[in-house]
């Protein structure tokens, strides 16, 4: 059956309001310590592969600070992009569902206000592989009304970007592959085109594989680290409701889940809620971070979208009406929420609109966004309060990556030396040269350098009380080699 027509005018606005509220709240309030280090990464230390992800979105984020270094709206435009494509997805998933203009603008609007404009106000890996995850989705869902193994094809080469920027995408062809077998397509998993773009995918994610092979499989590390972060529980519900907003979202998500699973519209489709529930399952089970279902909201809210119209249409004239009016308005009160809790706000205006219903506050963004900045400051004041003869032969050194990055991104353009650190991916880079006779420590004492080292102090700068989270450690007695293993952590 053919789909209703793309409600192009209606997305397009819905669309551009969404790219521009994102563009705008790119330039505050600073660099969040995830995009320092993709920085730093990519642009100090490219690599097929890291610890912690696969090298699309560090190589990116180096490549766009090395064309507009300190710009932030270009190094986020990508996010920016990511989050105005999934909103077009949502809607055009809801029209392949059978959606109507009501239901395409509907679920768009949902997508966006949920976690996908949350975690897309970064360049990050979790703000760019909802998109790759979304137009995954969109793609079977279009091959399943039309049957064009092109489509199939496709998905492959969009699963190729998806494992360049995280190695969470097998869970969703997982899903999908054990949806297909229990509810149909089966047909699905004998399509040429399906593996011909699984073995796209597989080529090029080679090198990151061989990278991964050649530094012990590292990535692997990080499931551990995934699990102490996030325990699971009350609080990834908690996230993952919130996330999907309160007002539209988890009514439609809601909707969507049980229409996909129950109704006979969308009965072709579902495997794909099959797939989706299983993911989520995964994710649960794996204690993964809960704004990885920012990657799966796009389809049950379209399928609740096309459900909500479906009820709304099966009204008598005057009810039809009110159900319209009641979708309108929740709509619209979501959006100003949503606006009013966006970063397009200086601090000062965001600190008097204070906390917006069911949203978190733009202020909660200024403190993450300014913290290495300032650390990045108290560290090149220190550093410049040595005299010069304890400056030679110094290695700045960080006990975690953020401060690493901090001192890397914001300090190479105050005349720091670049820094080091044996936590994940920055271990990697490797250790300070062997002359590198002291050590300026970012963090707390640490007791393997207590160990290795004659003397230790805190560093004061001129007009400021000792901060013990900067110490200066002198008279090294073990060699580098042997002491990068000692500082190696995760």
């Amino acid at each position: 059956m053919r789909p209703p027509a793309v409600a192009r005018i209606p997305l397009a606005l819905v669309t551009g309001l969404v790219f521009a509220v994102m563009l705008i709240g790119s330039r505050n309030y600073g660099y969040f310590f995830d995009e320092a280090y993709f920085v730093v990464a990519g642009r100090d230390h490219p690599a097929a592969g890291y610890f912690d992800q696969p090298p699309l979105v560090p190589l990116l984020a180096g490549a766009l600070d090395r064309l507009a270094h300190g710009n932030l709206v270009v190094l986020r435009l990508p996010a920016t992009i990511a989050v105005a494509g999934i909103t077009l997805l949502g809607g055009l998933i809801a029209r392949e569902l059978g959606g109507r203009a009501w239901a395409q603008v509907f679920a768009a609007a949902a997508v966006a206000m949920s976690l996908v404009s949350a975690v897309g106000h970064w360049l990050a890996t979790y703000a760019l592989d909802p998109l790759w995850w979304t137009l995954i989705v969109y793609l079977l869902v279009r091959w399943t009304r039309t049957r064009r193994d092109g489509l199939l094809f496709a998905a492959g080469v969009v699963t190729a970007l998806s494992l360049l920027t995280k190695f969470l995408v097998p869970a969703l062809w997982i899903g999908v592959a054990l949806g297909a077998l229990a509810c149909g397509p089966r047909r699905l998993l004998a399509r040429p085109a399906l593996w011909g773009g699984a073995a796209v995918a597989l080529a090029a994610t080679s090198p990151t594989l061989w990278w991964q092979a050649r530094h012990d499989w590292a990535y692997a590390n990080m499931a551990a680290v995934v699990r102490a972060e996030w325990p699971g529980g009350a609080g990834f519900a908690l996230v993952g409701v919130f996330g999907a907003g309160l007002l539209i979202g988890v009514p439609l998500l809601l909707a969507g889940v049980v229409s996909l699973l129950r109704s006979d519209h969308v009965r072709p489709y579902r495997y794909l809620g099959v797939a989706l529930l299983l993911v989520v399952a995964a994710i649960v089970a794996a204690h993964g971070r809960a704004y990885y279902l920012a990657s799966v909201y796009a389809l049950p809210m379209a399928a609740g979208a096309v459900a909500f119209e479906r009820w709304a249409l099966a009204r008598p004239g005057r009810g039809r009406s009110i159900a319209h009016a009641v979708m309108a308005s929740a709509t619209v009160a979501s959006a100003v929420s949503w606006v009013a809790a966006s970063p397009v706000w200086s601090p000062a205006v965001a600190e008097r609109i204070g906390t917006p219903p069911l949203r978190e506050p733009a202020t909660t963004l200024i403190e993450g966004e300014t913290l290495l900045k300032r650390l990045s400051d108290e560290v090149t004041a220190a550093y410049r309060s040595l005299p010069h003869a304890e400056r030679d032969g110094l290695a700045v050194v960080a006990e975690s990556y953020p401060f690493a990055a901090a001192v890397d991104f914001h300090g190479r353009d105050d005349g720091l030396p670049r820094a080091y650190s044996g936590h994940r991916a920055y271990h990697y880079f490797g250790p300070p040269p062997e002359d590198a006779r002291s050590v300026l420590w970012l963090g707390d004492p640490s007791p393997v350098l207590d160990r290795a080292f004659a003397h230790r102090r805190a560093v004061r700068a001129p007009g400021q009380a000792p901060d013990t989270s900067i110490q200066l450690y002198t008279g090294r007695t073990v060699g580098w080699p042997v002491l990068w293993e000692r500082l190696r952590a995760q």
